[in-house]
């Protein structure tokens, strides 16, 4: 009996100081992400594709009266989106279903306005199916764009189009299979045909579209879904503020759950928002979202696209990068090639993390215990963390390669099923026997990349000098990235002179002026080239210690504008729109729109069509959105070429072509009818033509 009651209080003992000792997990801070959430977290990268009759029309958005029969894309193959996308290391497409204009790329039960009375396949086709189908091929997720603008319905702005909307979703969401984003944006009201109204109807888009009953269906329809929304009922995702490619250095994946949002929310999150709402950056591969042909020469190079990779993966956010599908139903040669390129470069980035083989150790650990170890954070484990004590906010953590080692690339990433927590941190590396800060940054969340000058060094420290709670950090990463050279930029000033500037000092450039390849037995640019008459430019940047060239820049410029006079204008800063720069403006100063802008072109010219840029600054002030153009021989008698509207040229502020029949013409007009704020401040970069 003696022997069974000390045996007894023994066991006892023994499970009263492992209670005690035991270091319980850090308690969640904050809001947190949902499942569904962590999964689109994790996929990082992924597809857009716009396909309509946009594309077929070279317009921006459809009115909603594109004669259907133009939909016959000869060539299309889905499956060729989806390869190219799995080569890209995509992890999923986004299809625009449903666009602006209303029609509808699979045989909708709701609306004749769809591919089922098109030519193509003899109306028996179904985009989203093939597509649906590709991506499983290929273990690809499919998402679903639908756009609550539909400038074709009759009963747009009228109650009775949410239930044609809901309708509408509901197919997309109940016969494709598992779909893990549906996307919809802020594009709301308009001008439109309407069925067959041709008129303008405007919707208050906070109250309208009645979004929770839409979203409870949703969520019904397709439980693992994400909803991406710009407007105030919060959705799952947010948009970021822009479609340049880039969210805030700071980025907080917090929003409140209601009230209003301002752009500096949507770019940086809220530090203090009740809801999780992460940021997903959108962008196209090219200028605009649609096909042009205009813009094969517009391809993103693999340095913008390797800094908005940065700029979005390497800021806390997802990247969506879209495809413009040309009207056979393929992407562009040249698309492809740029995507892929992009992927060989991650992959020769990220391939090799330094921190694997090295010796962590850190002055904070959680408890004392190993399970909260430094070596946690680089162990490739994302279910393991380096973690502090609940009182411990700030703390280092030492990497030591134990060998001088050369980087220039720092990853972390915080366990963020527990929050979001992290608000400022330094890197520092020991080079010889000193310690020098090269980074310093403010938010981590699920994944956080800093760029710096390389740097040799035998350890590496990684600071965290300001934390909400306790630090988590689940994953370090660091790299030695190979150095990408970046296009040298090209513009031709008022009088013709093309100046090509490279982004070093140390590059050489090298330069065609008939749209052949550059190469380092072309001209050598030595300074401004002087020229008339059209031209097509293409340059690259060449380093000689390493042998490396750039991807070529291009560029076309019609007739030179040396003569070109601004009529009527005083302000001699006016002539910045002529300047051939974008990134100078000028802005007209009016009292009440319309306004005009008059120029004499010094000569008379066939011109078959003209060009805008507006002011660049980030939803720059005076961006027009409805003009009107027109041209004349005398000054006196003006004929009225072109008129409409630049469709999404806030989110998108780049160049505006519009074309039109040949008109022989020494004056051109230039009228402002409304900008993207609803006053009188009219913005311009730059004022172009074309000319046959």
């Amino acid at each position: 009996m003696k022997v069974f009651s000390l045996t007894f209080i023994f066991l006892t003992i023994c499970v009263f100081i492992s209670s005690c000792t035991k270091t319980e997990s850090p308690a969640p801070y904050g809001p947190v992400p949902s499942e569904n959430q962590l999964r689109w977290q994790e996929m990082e990268y992924y597809a857009f594709v716009h396909f309509s009759l946009n594309t077929f029309t070279d317009q921006s958005w459809g009115f909603g009266d594109e004669d259907i029969n133009l939909f016959n894309p000869t060539e299309l193959d889905c499956r060729q989106w989806a390869r190219i996308c799995k080569d890209a290391g995509m992890k999923g497409i986004i299809i625009t279903a449903k666009h602006h204009s209303g029609f509808c790329l699979w045989p909708s039960d709701y609306t004749e306005y769809s591919v089922k009375n098109a030519p193509w396949k003899d109306g028996k086709g179904d985009v989203v199916r093939e597509l649906a189908d590709a991506c499983e091929e290929y273990g690809l997720k499919l998402g679903i764009y639908v756009s609550p603008w539909d400038r074709n319905h009759p009963d747009y702005g009228k109650p009775g189009y949410i239930t044609y909307f809901r309708n509408q979703i509901k197919e997309l969401l109940s016969n494709y299979g598992p779909i893990f984003e549906i996307w919809f944006d802020g594009a709301n009201g308009g001008s439109g045909y309407y069925g067959g109204a041709y008129e303008t109807r405007n919707i208050d888009r906070t109250t309208y579209y009645d979004w929770q009953p839409t979203y409870k269906m949703i969520r019904e329809l397709q439980p693992d879904i994400v909803i991406w929304n710009d407007g105030g009922d919060r959705a799952d995702l947010r948009w970021v503020g822009t479609e340049a490619g880039y969210v805030g250095e700071t980025n907080w994946s917090l929003l409140d759950s209601a009230g209003e949002v301002t752009w500096e929310m949507l770019h940086h999150g809220l530090e203090t928002g009740n809801a999780w709402v992460p940021a997903e950056v959108n962008t196209s591969i090219r200028p605009e979202w649609f096909y042009h042909p205009g813009e094969d020469g517009k391809v993103k190079t693999l340095p913008h696209l390797m800094d908005t990779w940065y700029k979005s993966i390497g800021r806390n956010g997802a990247f969506l990068l879209n495809f413009p599908i040309m009207p056979n139903g393929l992407i562009h040669p040249g698309d492809e090639k740029a995507a892929l390129d992009l992927a060989h470069a991650v992959k020769d980035v990220f391939s090799v993390n330094l921190a694997t083989n090295a010796k962590a150790d850190a002055n904070n650990i959680r408890g004392k215990t190993s399970r909260f170890g430094a070596n946690q954070a680089i162990d490739n484990n994302m279910d393991t963390y380096w973690a502090t004590d609940d009182s411990i906010t700030t703390a280092s953590m030492t990497i030591d390669f134990e060998t001088p080692t050369t980087f220039n690339r720092f990853m972390a990433q915080e366990y963020i099923r527990l929050g979001q927590r992290v608000n400022s941190f330094t890197i520092e590396a020991l080079a010889g026997s000193e310690w020098i800060e090269v980074a310093g940054a403010t938010t981590i969340g699920y994944k956080r990349i800093l760029r710096f000058p390389t740097v040799e060094a035998t350890k590496l420290r990684f600071n965290i000098t300001g934390s909400k709670a306790c630090p988590v950090i689940s994953n370090i990463g660091v790299y030695n990235a190979p150095q990408i050279l970046i296009p040298p930029t090209i513009i031709r000033n008022q009088v013709g002179d093309v100046i090509i500037t490279p982004a070093d000092r140390e590059s050489e450039v090298y330069f065609t002026v008939d749209g052949s390849e550059p190469a380092t037995d072309s001209n050598k640019y030595s300074g401004p080239i002087q020229t008339d008459g059209k031209l097509e430019v293409k340059a690259i940047a060449y380093e000689p210690s390493s042998g490396k060239s750039s991807t070529a820049s291009h560029e076309e410029f019609d007739l030179p504008r040396r003569n070109w006079k601004i009529l009527g204008i005083e302000d001699d800063k006016a002539y910045a729109i002529l300047d051939g720069d974008p990134f100078t403006a000028w802005h007209q100063k009016t009292k009440e729109l319309p306004v005009d802008l008059v120029i004499d072109i010094g000569q008379e010219l066939n011109i078959i069509g003209f060009n805008y840029h507006p002011d660049m600054g980030l939803w720059g002030p005076g961006i027009i959105t409805d003009y009107q153009f027109f041209i004349s021989a005398d000054n006196k008698k003006w004929k009225l070429v072109s008129e409409g509207e630049f469709s999404n040229i806030k989110n998108n502020p780049l160049w505006q072509n519009k074309m039109f029949e040949n008109q022989g013409a020494r004056y051109i007009k230039f009228r402002a009818l409304k900008n993207t704020e609803n006053n009188s401040n009219i913005g311009y970069a730059e004022i172009g033509i074309i000319t046959d």
